[in-house]
């Protein structure tokens, strides 16, 4: 392996957050929350724990670039009626467009990776808004604000 590459990978610096002192910002949709990890700089995404309550429903959203969801707990049902548990990990590609809801009594929380954005799509399919790190860090920056709160450092 390359001796410089290692050197310069262990140089880089490390970034550890405590989720615990984050707080829950929750989304316009009742029963959404997220707890930001990170912020992508040049708005090439973000990172969040996700929350949502037994019987809330994600509306149909299209992903402009790849997105990793892996379920810590609680389950949730995709549009193509697979049931995705504890444990479990979902790949979006580029361009897919997907709608879920949160099923069983346990609150869903998932840690999520998504690159790019999350358009929300109308029941027509015209993007009515768009999720991506710019929007997710006013959204904290906001919050935080509004409540006396100091931020974290989140963005890479």
């Amino acid at each position: 392996m390359n001796v410089e590459l290692l050197r310069t990978l262990a140089s880089a610096p490390l970034r550890c957050t405590d989720s615990e002192a984050l707080p829950w910002i929750p989304s316009p949709v009742p029963g959404k929350s997220s707890k930001p990890l990170r912020f992508l700089r040049s708005n090439r995404g973000f990172v969040e724990l996700l929350r949502m309550e037994p019987g809330v429903a994600m509306p149909p959203h299209r992903h402009t670039g790849e997105t990793h969801a892996f379920n810590l707990s609680g389950s949730r049902r995709l549009a193509s009626g697979e049931v995705i548990g504890p444990g479990g990990y979902v790949y979006e590609p580029p361009g897919n467009v997907d709608s879920w809801e949160v099923i069983g009594d346990e609150p869903l929380i998932a840690l999520v990776v998504v690159m790019g954005e999350v358009e929300d799509l109308a029941p027509d399919g015209h993007v009515r808004g768009v999720a991506n790190a710019a929007t997710r860090f006013v959204e904290y920056q906001t919050f935080c604000r509004d409540r006396g709160i100091a931020m974290r450092d989140l963005v890479e």
